[in-house]
């Protein structure tokens, strides 16, 4: 998190971080990377598959080969390049990177204007290393330059960026390297420049001090990955997260490597109307990426997470349908293609099935870069892009293998898009605070018009007990949707008997009590686990008063948090307490009013009715008492 005020003050928004110096020349140095790596590759692929006549890289595979070549250091060097991103200054780490790439691009450029096929492959590969040792540190360096609210901004910024990079490093490198007679030369210097440009736009980045500097480097890529991933494992919410992120690789991989065939053999375009094809789907994601910080409030909302998924299947099942009945012309020019209102569904489809990938992917970026042990962050990531390599290639075995038994290519989209459902639901079941947050992140915006007040006063680690007052069933669910992190409740017992409330409650591990004279054990199980809670690191929410309000008043506080914070003096954990007050639900559909019950006359207050959370300053376990709290929580109601 970034704690230095010489670095600049937090961004309004994530626009402005390209005004702050601990972000702008970071972004530039990314885009510059991801542009040369695309425009080196396409323009050579052009060159080997139109332009020279090479008999053993034949124009079907070449595309194939130089692929291969650029994720294979993925697969042989991450587990070391994310052992050296924790163990040095992040920075010095960029500059080097980007030195390497300059040698790089040098040497490619005298195999490009000689012609030297083999020597070019060979800069695949290295640009392939190149972009192996950056990509630990490039996601390892942004928890450390961005606090949590601009975190998914910032993700969001640079996926957008990348995308945007690989869309004109595509297009530029396509048109540089068909120049007549100097094709080969323009491309050259294109690369030199990209090159120069980025190790410019590094040497303005601060410095970011190392993690674990006292790491000793395992060299062997095998067993490094396999304890990467086994650290990974140990989080059950990161390596879920893990596994997500490379099951988008996957689904986009589908897409992008089949866009060619797609756009020639189904709807019978040119060369421009794959090159659309391409531009929709990185526009798709520049948009979903940037709509995270926004829909998200600017926190790490992993609620966006189902909501992408399932945009992602829907608008590929569309798509498919779309495709059926599609009018045929011997070959469309990008003209004629887009004045027939019959594509229009098709390029809106793939618009929206980028853009909500955009929204499933960012806030997993951004949680692991979140949850992530910040001595182990940049080897978690590294075994990700280990991962994402993998699920890459996997993605074009099993479309090469669809394709030979028959499927065409639109049924193989509706085969990704119902097998995304598939996957994403089992992830979702697997762990269920993805499915969680998403009931939390809709009921607060799409039930409530929700505005929270003193959010960053919630810790980002450690334990912690939030207090709040309680005026609804849905309390804890409005609170889940205030916090970057996990909740645990401890919750009357009761509650869990109600239909739909009491399943979800049960899913996010709700604790159950109940008063000593009714049920003893339960009463005692419950003090138990809210103190294990607690010896975990995470967070108790408990409502004080015991039951919700049947007048909307605050109702005297009970003296349970007293003994939740005895234990944890026992326990010698240092545990806060988090005053917070819930406003203007009293006569919500989800609370009780005067003679009507809960849940009796759904629109009693209308459409989107206004409520709120102000959170309070952190209280010092030995300052709480049962009055002063309940002083503290009704200061924060006071309008």
């Amino acid at each position: 998190m970034n704690t230095d005020p010489a670095q600049g003050a937090q961004a309004p928004n994530q626009f402005a971080l390209l005004r702050q110096r601990r972000f702008a020349p970071f972004f530039w140095t990314q885009f510059a990377g991801a542009a040369n790596d695309n425009l080196f590759k396409f323009a050579f692929t052009v060159m080997v598959t139109y332009q020279l006549s090479v008999g053993w890289l034949p124009p079907a595979t070449a595309g194939m080969v130089i692929g291969a070549l650029f994720i294979l250091p993925f697969l042989l060097l991450s587990a070391s390049s994310g052992q050296l991103a924790d163990k040095f200054e992040k920075t010095a780490l960029i500059r080097f990177v980007k030195n390497l790439e300059i040698g790089i691009m040098a040497l490619a450029a005298w195999a490009f204007v000689g012609g030297n096929v083999v020597v070019l492959l060979l800069c695949v590969f290295l640009m392939g290393v190149h972009s192996t040792l950056f990509g630990p540190v490039k996601f390892a360096y942004l928890p450390q330059a961005l606090d949590e609210r601009e975190l998914t901004g910032g993700n969001g910024m640079l996926e957008m960026g990348t995308f945007v990079a690989i869309l004109l490093g595509n297009v530029v490198g396509g048109l540089l390297v068909a120049v007549p007679g100097i094709g080969h030369a323009t491309v050259a210097v294109a690369c030199l420049v990209l090159a120069l440009t980025g190790r410019l736009a590094a040497q303005f980045i601060p410095p970011a001090p190392a993690t674990d500097p006292g790491l000793a480097i395992n060299w062997n890529p095998v067993s490094e990955t396999w304890r990467n991933l086994k650290l990974a494992r140990s989080n059950i919410v990161v390596f879920r997260s893990m596994l997500g992120i490379s099951w988008m690789w996957f689904f986009g991989a589908v897409f992008l490597s089949n866009f060619p065939a797609f756009a020639k053999e189904v709807l019978h375009g040119n060369e421009q109307v794959a090159s659309l094809l391409l531009v929709l789907f990185s526009i798709g994601i520049g948009v979903g990426s940037l709509l995270c910080e926004k829909l998200s409030h600017r926190h790490v909302e992993i609620g966006l997470v189902p909501l992408g998924a399932l945009g992602m299947t829907v608008f590929t099942v569309d798509l498919y349908f779309a495709l059926q009945g599609l009018p045929s012309a011997a070959q469309y020019t990008l003209g004629s293609f887009v004045s027939l209102p019959g594509h229009w569904r098709v390029m809106a489809d793939l618009v929206l099935l980028s853009l909500f990938a955009g929204l499933y992917s960012v806030p997993m970026y951004a949680l692991i870069q979140l949850r992530s042990a910040p001595t182990h962050r940049a080897r978690i990531i590294a075994a990700n892009n280990i991962l994402n390599a993998l699920f890459m290639i996997g993605s074009a075995l099993v479309a090469g293998a669809l394709l030979e038994s028959g499927f065409s290519i639109s049924q193989i989209f509706l085969f990704v898009g119902v097998a995304n459902a598939v996957v994403a639901l089992y992830i979702f079941l697997l762990v269920p605070e993805y499915l969680l947050r998403f009931i939390a992140w809709g009921a607060s915006r799409l039930v409530y018009r929700y505005v929270v007040k003193g959010s960053a006063n919630i810790p980002l680690q450690g334990p912690a007990v939030l207090a709040a007052n309680h005026v609804s069933f849905v309390d804890a669910i409005l609170l889940m949707a205030a916090s970057p992190r996990p909740i645990r409740f401890l919750m009357d017992h009761r509650i869990f008997r109600i239909p739909v409330l009491g399943w979800l409650f049960r899913l996010a591990r709700c604790i159950p009590i109940a008063s000593q004279k009714d049920d003893p054990v339960t009463y005692q199980r419950a003090f138990e686990e809210a103190a294990l809670v607690l010896r975990e690191g995470e967070l108790l929410g408990i409502f004080p008063e015991g039951g919700i309000t049947a007048d909307g008043k605050l109702q005297p506080f009970r003296a349970g948090v007293m003994k939740i914070l005895e234990q944890a003096e026992a326990d010698q954990l240092t545990v806060p307490v988090i005053p917070m007050a819930l406003t203007n639900l009293w006569g919500s559909f989800f609370s009780r009013i005067e003679k009507d019950g809960a849940m009796t006359r759904p629109f009693r207050r209308g459409f989107f009715s206004r409520v709120g959370l102000n959170i309070g300053e952190a209280i010092p376990s030995s300052e709480v008492s049962p009055q002063g709290l309940q002083a503290s929580v009704g200061s924060l109601l006071a309008p």
